[in-house]
């Protein structure tokens, strides 16, 4: 049986492992403004995927991508000196889509916005089609008398 908490923890110090690596030891021109977001570990542990951002335009970001693919050794080899396990877990780095997904978010958002602008605009001067209060009142039949023989004003009906 796995266990979760241990593959948790494994994860966030493998996070840190290879942050600290990639700023203090790394020094590949190719890398980038690269913030690790996420690192997932299997249950039997032999197996880490590191999720990772770029901040920059497509080139930079593939640029980062091959900078981080060779320095997967290294990365592993600090992983496994500093955490102390048996079998070091073999890493895979995986563009973050979070910034992406946001970014997408944040545009639906925005035209959202500017609709119901448009659709607040065009019913500012609209009026009811029929009665401001549209509801029949408990006590009223059709024409608008209640029951005791007076209109909803209160007046006696002739």
């Amino acid at each position: 049986m796995t266990d979760n908490a241990r593959a948790r923890k494994l994860a966030d110090r493998i996070r840190v492992i290879i942050a600290e690596t990639l700023q203090r030891r790394i020094k590949d021109p190719r890398l980038g403004y690269v913030t690790i977001t996420d690192t997932r570990v299997t249950g039997d542990l032999q197996q880490a995927t590191v999720f990772y951002t770029v901040y920059g335009d497509d080139e930079e970001r593939a640029a980062s991508a091959a900078a981080l693919e060779s320095a997967k050794g290294i990365l592993r080899s600090t992983v496994g000196r500093e955490t102390g396990v048996r079998f070091t877990p073999t890493l895979t780095f995986v563009p973050d889509a979070l910034p992406d997904n946001a970014r997408t978010i944040d545009d639906l958002l925005a035209k959202a916005k500017a609709k119901d602008a448009e659709v607040r605009e065009v019913s500012s001067g609209a009026q009811y089609a029929g009665d401001a209060d549209p509801y029949r009142k408990p006590g009223e039949d059709e024409d608008g008398v209640d029951d005791a023989g007076s209109d909803s004003k209160g007046a006696a009906s002739e």
